[in-house]
């Protein structure tokens, strides 16, 4: 038979993880992505060799034109070169990218995210 002094502990505990795990989870989606670190990063990683200036004016057709496209999707394409081929859903496969963006956290990939997307860039939507 459980005592009631257990019963109110057990309860307790719970209640400390509860509010623990919700703390953590609005503790990072609150960050606020930084786009003037994202600019020393994308400097740092010389991502102009490839993508061009202001990321705007790759320097072959193959690479895009990065200057402002969405941050999440910045986050997420750099998230999936990090996963590179070991996840076939979701991985991307390009040996430069994935070089490069090994040492980076999620949140210098956010932004990166932030930087991008403030750039002027020639990227249209189709109507």
């Amino acid at each position: 038979m459980i005592k009631p002094q257990q019963a109110l502990h057990t309860v307790f505990k719970a209640a400390c993880a509860s509010a623990a795990l919700i703390g953590l989870v609005a503790a990072n989606g609150a960050y606020a992505a930084d786009a003037a670190n994202g600019k020393v990063l994308v400097d740092n990683h010389n991502c102009a060799a490839c993508h061009g200036a202001k990321l705007n004016n790759p320097v072959s057709p193959e690479y895009p034109k990065l200057a402002g496209q969405y941050s999440d999707y910045i986050y997420w394409a750099l998230r999936q070169y990090q996963m590179g081929t070991g996840n076939p859903h979701f991985g991307r496969n390009n040996a430069i990218m994935q070089a490069q963006v090994q040492t980076l956290s999620p949140s210098d990939m956010k932004d990166i995210g932030a930087y991008v997307e403030s750039l002027d860039g020639s990227l249209v939507q189709k109507k």
